[in-house]
């Protein structure tokens, strides 16, 4: 039993005066390459991390959802199961309520809720801690309707959450990484044709580690801007003719772009085809046992989504530069940006002074001191 097991199973005692009926958890994630495609039918390689949300839960007759988090120590926040709908609930209550509500209309049937919650997912970070949560809960509903849920109708269900209860549009590479990562692997995932594939990645035993540095600028993407990139896209898709944006190819994306109107919508439909064809490189790589020689296409993922996506800020930009100027292999910023994390492919006997170069470059420009943790692939969402 893990020490955010126990932690939990006393905050679900403390608030609910019973023991739970099980124990849930799934983890956050960090995305190796192939960012703000998910949502265009394109390809994504992340994996899920040890950082975990983890649900203590029993099942009610009351008909409410009963939820408390440690995360935000009060009152314990109880919705009605028949008042379930999206708009109900705000706050973070919002993905638990949400998850709760999409489960249900996907048949799993429960009468009633007592959710207590730990995590250990950096909430703004860029590391899908809202998809971790989603999928505990998920699962946890599952669980204790007595119905067994595969690893992608988890995640289908936890993105309906999160787009149609919560109002974030995201794409379901979040909440497929969460639902069905394997150790010690990264998740090769075509959202297009909504296969699976995983692709062994060891990067200690080639003398490497990755490391995550959390710039602890906290970012929202129910905020507009995740929403305006995805309709850009959508835009495209209408105006060239195509089913998704999967469908062009890198060979004719110059005639591509000069169909295009405007240069924002250029900039838009060359990240994301260029971002495909990186991710194809990057497995073609990892299957021939090269990760040592990926960092180039992560860094160029980086200038991409800088340059042409306009997702990056000052504190990733300055991290990243740093991080390769240490000695870094390759950097990119992860996640859907506007803040959170980035992650660095480093030597390990390198990662220390690394860290310890972005830490120092923060101080000097007067901004909060970055979280730097090193990170690798750890299992998917399950019961504890």
């Amino acid at each position: 039993m893990s020490p955010a097991d126990i932690d939990v199973r006393a905050l679900f005692r403390a608030s609910f005066d019973r023991e739970p009926d099980g124990v849930f958890s799934a983890p956050g994630r960090v995305n190796l390459i192939g960012e703000h495609t998910d949502y265009s039918g394109g390809l994504v390689l992340p994996f899920a991390i040890d950082a975990r949300a983890v649900i203590a839960a029993a099942g009610t007759d009351d008909g409410l959802v009963s939820m408390v988090s440690a995360q935000r120590p009060g009152a314990v926040v109880t919705v009605p199961l028949a008042g379930l709908a999206p708009g109900a609930v705000d706050g973070w209550a919002a993905y638990v309520a949400g998850s709760v509500w999409a489960a249900r209309e996907a048949g799993v049937a429960v009468s009633g809720l007592a959710l207590a919650l730990d995590s250990t997912v950096p909430s703004g970070a860029g590391l899908s801690s809202s998809a971790a949560l989603e999928c505990a809960v998920v699962l946890a509903v599952a669980g204790l309707a007595g119905q067994s849920l595969e690893p992608l109708e988890v995640a289908r269900i936890a993105q309906r959450a999160e787009n149609a209860f919560v109002g974030v549009p995201c794409g379901p590479m979040d909440q497929t990484a969460s639902a069905a990562s394997e150790a010690g692997s990264v998740l090769l995932f075509d959202t297009r044709a909504g296969t699976i594939d995983h692709i062994p990645f060891d990067p200690g035993a080639a003398g490497l580690s990755v490391l995550v540095v959390d710039t602890r600028v906290s970012h929202s993407l129910a905020d507009g801007e995740y929403g305006r990139r995805r309709a850009s896209c959508e835009r495209a898709v209408d105006i060239l003719g195509v089913e998704q944006l999967r469908d062009l190819r890198l060979d004719d994306l110059a005639g591509t772009l000069a169909a295009l109107p405007d240069d924002e919508l250029r900039r838009r439909v060359r990240h994301v085809v260029t971002e495909n064809a990186r991710v194809v490189q990057v497995v073609e790589l990892l299957r021939a046992s090269r990760i040592d020689e990926i960092g180039d296409l992560l860094t160029a993922s980086h200038v991409s989504l800088r340059d042409d996506y306009d997702v990056s800020c000052a504190e990733l930009d300055v991290a990243v530069e740093v991080a390769l100027a240490a000695g870094a292999l390759g950097a990119r910023m992860t996640g859907g940006g506007f803040g959170g994390s980035i992650i660095a492919l480093v030597p390990t006997a390198s990662a220390a002074g690394v860290g310890d170069a972005v830490i120092a470059a923060f101080a000097e420009r007067g901004w909060t001191a970055p979280v730097v943790r090193p990170v690798s692939p750890a299992a998917g969402a399950r019961r504890d």
